[in-house]
């Protein structure tokens, strides 16, 4: 593991929700944490690549976060909501794919379009809003990006064997733009599963009157296997398991009613320890991950955590549910068709 790529993810998070808790307005917590995903995305590239990822990722992030603000704005209307996941989702599996982003599924896009979208919204917050988010995904991307002359300094003081420390990291991944994406039938068959996966699951929360039905549409989205990836039943329990954790350890955080500062110290931490693990297994990664979201939401709209920890499993479970069903129909397509890599 690099010490360096959970460093940058925890500092691009940590900054800019302590600059807005010492201005009390730790209600624009969730803008904020959207645009430092930015600094999620580029781990392990050297930085000509690095550039390339980090700045597609940084924009869909941002169109996201704006999608979602001007539909909290004009109420959430429910069809346009519904029309924008679609969009988002579908939009950002060939995004994805084509630029092989790490993450390699649209998870952030579409968790960031639908907690905005769940914050009521002024129409003349729009603009602000939005101008947060833009700020704090420059900060993330100039961070993500310092790192050329980080290396550049530690190579001159130490060395060629900088480069192998625990610190930094030898940037060996190699991302590349494939073109190919619209005539891939396997992606095409993420986006399907995604398409059908979100509507389902959404609906269904609505439905039945769960609290915040994004968690059940961010939950399939977790579970959905990447483009051109194995669908594997024992990954997507996986996923199950360290989601419904991770509601477990934020009731224990959060049951306590803590300050403000020790909400954003368990984002930082979780923020730092989700980037470490998420290259290596997605399943323990969202242990830390399903936190770090139910604390910004804890920070942005307070609510009783008997509430937030009932909804969130129930939700989780539906998503989840959903989301094995389409695996398996995933599966018997790929054999049925010939799709398996």
């Amino acid at each position: 593991m690099s010490v360096e790529v959970g460093f940058r993810a925890a500092t691009a998070v940590a900054i800019p929700l302590l600059v807005l808790l010492a201005l009390g307005r730790l209600d624009l917590a969730a803008y904020a944490t959207f645009g430092a995903f930015t600094a999620l995305y580029g781990r392990n590239e050297p930085y000509r690549l690095r550039l390339r990822s980090v700045t597609v990722a940084g924009i869909a992030l941002l169109v996201s976060i704006a999608l979602g603000i001007v539909v909290a704005a004009l109420g959430e209307p429910l069809p346009l909501l519904t029309l924008l996941l679609v969009i988002v989702v579908a939009g950002g599996t060939f995004l994805s794919s084509g630029f092989q982003l790490l993450p390699a599924q649209p998870l952030f896009f579409v968790f960031a379009l639908l907690v905005c979208g769940a914050i009521p919204t002024p129409a003349a917050e729009i603009l602000p809003r939005i101008a947060l988010a833009v700020l704090v995904a420059a900060f993330s991307w100039l961070l993500t990006m310092s790192g050329w002359l980080v290396r550049r300094v530690a190579a001159r003081a130490g060395g060629a064997g900088a480069r192998e420390s625990v610190l930094l990291k030898e940037l060996r991944r190699r991302p590349s733009v494939d073109r190919t994406v619209f005539r891939d039938p396997r992606v095409w068959l993420t986006v399907g599963q995604n398409v059908v996966g979100v509507v389902l699951a959404g609906g269904v929360a609505v439905v039945f009157g769960l609290g915040h039905a994004y968690w059940a549409v961010v939950s399939l989205v977790a579970v959905i296997p990447p483009a051109r990836a194995a669908h594997s039943i024992s990954r997507s329990l996986h996923r199950i398991v360290g989601t419904i954790v991770g509601v477990g350890v934020t009731a224990l955080i959060l049951v306590w009613s803590p300050p403000p500062i020790v909400v954003i110290l368990v984002i930082v931490v979780c923020q730092f320890f989700a980037e470490m693990l998420v290259g290596r297994h997605y399943g323990t990664a969202l242990v830390f991950i399903t936190p770090m979201a139910l604390s910004v939401s804890h920070l942005a709209s307070p609510a009783p955590l008997s509430a937030l920890v009932v909804d969130r499993v129930l939700e989780t479970v539906l998503g989840a549910g959903v989301g094995i069903v389409l695996v398996l129909l995933a599966r018997w397509l790929e054999r049925s068709r010939g799709l398996a890599p």
